[in-house]
């Protein structure tokens, strides 16, 4: 029998999916070991044991053991600290932190601890939570994720031409380079997306406040179109492909 360690941590449900008859899988984001994976026996089965706890979005203390040589964790107790209840009581709500554990477990890999990621998490899971709901809050997610996750898009200087910002210049957005590019060097880059000079200010506010402070800032009607533009498609660029939790939620804001 292969050794294995005792565990415990706090963590995030990101998603749980049925196994067999009675078990079921479930993906964690946690604090002390970033994002794991692990199988909850007879969860489907025993209401008492895991007593909903291992719905997306709910905030556990996860007791888990390990062993060296397999590849998913054994779920021993979840303990809820809580489970949102205004998230999951309200439709946009839902689907604006499903989307942000979407993208939370597209950008990190198994087992790699992130405090920050968590901390990240966390802290606009408490957002959403608690304030009324603004696709700013995604965006700021958005720009936050990409920095920590070694993505964060240029937004000092022109990609060609290493030109400094200048508050009097015209700015477009390249996807494949992921920064800005001016408008003396746009030729060079002809399918580059029109970023106004506030969008751009606003954006660089949002990597570089405190998470404390990040609710009380405001997009105007014209950066939060453009913001949610460049940074959905540099998104789909570097992941290969669309987060379908974005376009549910699209649809839904929309309808």
């Amino acid at each position: 029998m292969s050794a294995s360690i005792n565990c415990r941590t706090e963590a995030i449900v990101l998603k749980s999916i049925d196994y067999g008859e009675s078990d079921r899988i479930v993906t964690f984001y946690t604090l002390d070991y970033g994002k794991i994976k692990g199988i909850a026996k007879g969860a489907r089965k025993s209401k008492r044991r895991f007593a909903n706890a291992l719905e997306p979005f709910s905030l556990l203390q996860l007791n888990f053991s390990r062993k060296i040589q397999s590849g998913l964790d054994f779920i021993e107790t979840c303990d809820v600290l809580t489970h949102f209840p205004a998230i999951r009581s309200n439709l946009d709500k839902t689907l604006a932190a499903s989307y942000l554990l979407d993208l939370t477990d597209k950008f990190t890999p198994e087992q790699k601890k992130s405090e920050p990621s968590y901390h990240l998490l966390h802290h606009f899971l408490l957002l959403i939570e608690n304030k009324p709901f603004s696709e700013a809050i995604l965006r700021l997610f958005e720009i936050r994720l990409l920095g920590i996750s070694g993505y964060a898009p240029v937004l000092d200087y022109c990609l060609h031409c290493k030109a400094p910002l200048e508050d009097k210049k015209r700015y477009f957005f390249d996807v494949a380079k992921g920064g800005l590019i001016c408008n003396n060097c746009h030729h060079h880059y002809p399918d580059a997306i029109p970023v106004s000079p506030g969008t751009i200010k606003t954006l660089k506010m949002g990597r570089e406040l405190d998470l404390d402070n990040l609710g009380r800032l405001l997009f105007s009607v014209q950066s939060a179109d453009e913001s949610r533009r460049i940074l959905h498609d540099f998104i789909i660029r570097i992941l290969g492909k669309d987060v379908k939790s974005f376009r549910v939620l699209s649809d839904v804001t929309r309808a």
